[in-house]
């Protein structure tokens, strides 16, 4: 069991395949793009499924979801997908992606045991798409959500950030979007996990704006709280259900005391909450031939030492020195 000194227990795992992306997202990387890490330093995918493997046997892993970077990028996600869904007890698995390249990858995804995803998708509007991304690639998300959907992966989600001056008026249009096509859509607060660490508080569209434009053209319900259990996005109802958007307030409405997550960067190391500023090597143990035993108490170990909160609104907060490509989200 991967506990730490506050009762939480994490069974979800993040598990980040590569930094590199073919996006240039605002809130996460620069124009020029980063300095992706070397071949030899990112887990080899016997490695990544070794890891799975330990925590889901030894250590109550129940979710593994897939991140990135964009984890479609990675040659071997396929094969990585398949041999996680066969692991005993089975975990859920799931995947984020910004959706490039999902035409053609949902149905062998979902052939492999992917049971869910979630796609990026800031913009209905191209030019807004182009200035956010930095890319022309509307088109190819918009076509990688319907194979998602054709091919029976649901709920097919969609993952909105919204930004104060390029986007902030698109959460009624997105939200018609993803009811008339069946997805169910999620807003979420900009983090501070920029690589110029660019973030800044007042940029950020708070998820009180976000609800309190959304129930100017819908009756919004509290879904159940109880149901809600570790899960990061507060539900609503939407018009009396059966539809629900969710609302990701992680920095002004904070769920840390029921977080259930862990991560396993690209390059294998540890990190017990997205805004760690320290992280625990388990590569090294791999490569030095650790019996399965040994990498699972070195997971322990990190779990255990998880902090009460983020920090994030704390006059001290330092944003982690590694952004969100590098970290998985």
């Amino acid at each position: 069991m991967l506990d730490d000194a506050y009762g939480r227990v994490a069974t979800d795992l993040r598990v980040s395949l590569t930094d590199r992306c073919n996006l240039r997202c605002s809130y996460c990387m620069p124009p020029e793009g980063l300095e992706w890490l070397p071949k030899p330093e990112l887990l080899t995918d016997d490695e990544v499924l070794r890891l799975i493997r330990i925590g889901v046997e030894k250590l109550g892993i129940t979710e593994v979801r897939f991140t990135g970077g964009e984890p479609l990028l990675r040659r071997g996600l396929t094969g990585i997908v398949a041999g996680t869904a066969a692991l005993r007890p089975r975990p859920e698995v799931s995947l984020t992606t910004n959706g490039i390249g999902l035409d053609r990858l949902a149905g062998p995804l979902h052939a492999a045991g992917l049971d869910r995803i979630n796609v990026s998708l800031d913009t209905l509007r191209p030019e807004t798409f182009r200035a956010l991304a930095r890319r022309d690639r509307l088109g190819d998300v918009l076509a990688g959500l319907a194979a998602a959907a054709a091919t029976g992966l649901a709920p097919v989600k969609v993952n909105a950030v919204l930004m104060r001056g390029l986007n902030e008026d698109e959460a009624v249009p997105l939200t018609r979007f993803c009811l008339e096509r069946g997805y169910q859509i999620r807003f979420i607060e900009q983090m501070p996990l920029d690589a110029q660490h660019g973030w800044r508080r007042d940029n950020m569209v708070t998820a009180d704006e976000i609800l309190a434009a959304l129930s100017e053209e819908f009756s919004l319900t509290t879904d159940d709280p109880a149901a809600r259990g570790s899960a990061p996005a507060e539900a609503f109802l939407v018009d009396g259900g059966p539809a629900r958007i969710g609302v990701i307030g992680s920095v002004t409405r904070p769920f840390c005391g029921s977080c259930d997550r862990v991560r396993l960067t690209a390059d294998g190391q540890v990190r017990n909450c997205l805004f760690a500023t320290t992280e625990s090597d388990l590569r090294g143990a791999l490569r030095a031939d650790a019996s399965d035993a040994e990498i699972a108490q070195l997971w322990r170990r990190a779990v255990a030492s998880k902090l009460p909160g983020h920090g994030i609104n704390d006059p001290g907060f330092l944003q982690p020195a590694r952004p969100m490509s590098a970290i998985g989200g």
